[in-house]
């Protein structure tokens, strides 16, 4: 298949960062394309930390939970998983990581206050389920079976 060349191969966080750059660039183009949020600076600057401490925290969070467990943090290799986490913040999300991606990449869109730049969100969350979690849980569901499916079920992916 021709996207499975794409599975695995690019970091969530470099992903990430090639967002935030294409948010950047969006909010830098000429009008009529940008959209300035109809929000005051220091409010403006309050919602991003905000957004940003959440994403840091469920990113951090969630890292730490698998280096507990004893599990690989790579996310270009979960067939290498030794454990299935369910505990800690995994109890409320499957992908806290990527969560925390996201969030520090709305903060970010809230920051540079363009409106044009929130259409990254969507198409990191696209891209993320396609080529990172989708391949992740089928590598999950080979190593784990039933007991995946359990936590599938029970717990939301993002």
């Amino acid at each position: 298949m021709q996207g499975r060349n794409l599975e695995l191969r690019i970091p969530p966080p470099v992903v990430a960062l090639l967002g935030g750059l294409a948010m950047w660039l969006l909010a830098r183009l000429p009008p009529p394309l940008p959209l300035s949020l109809p929000m005051p600076r220091i409010a403006r600057m309050a919602v991003a930390i905000v957004l940003a401490s959440l994403g840091v925290a469920f990113a951090v969070a969630g890292a730490l939970t698998f280096r507990r467990a004893g599990t690989t943090v790579d996310p270009r290799t979960p067939e290498a998983a030794t454990a299935l986490v369910r505990s800690g913040v995994y109890r409320f999300t499957r992908n806290p990581m990527y969560l925390g991606l996201l969030l520090c990449l709305t903060a970010w869109a809230v920051w540079l206050s363009s409106a044009v730049s929130f259409v990254v969100l969507p198409a990191f969350v696209v891209y993320m389920n396609r080529f990172q979690i989708e391949p992740e849980e089928r590598a999950l569901r080979a190593r784990f079976g039933t007991d995946y499916e359990a936590f599938a079920a029970r717990v939301r992916r993002w």
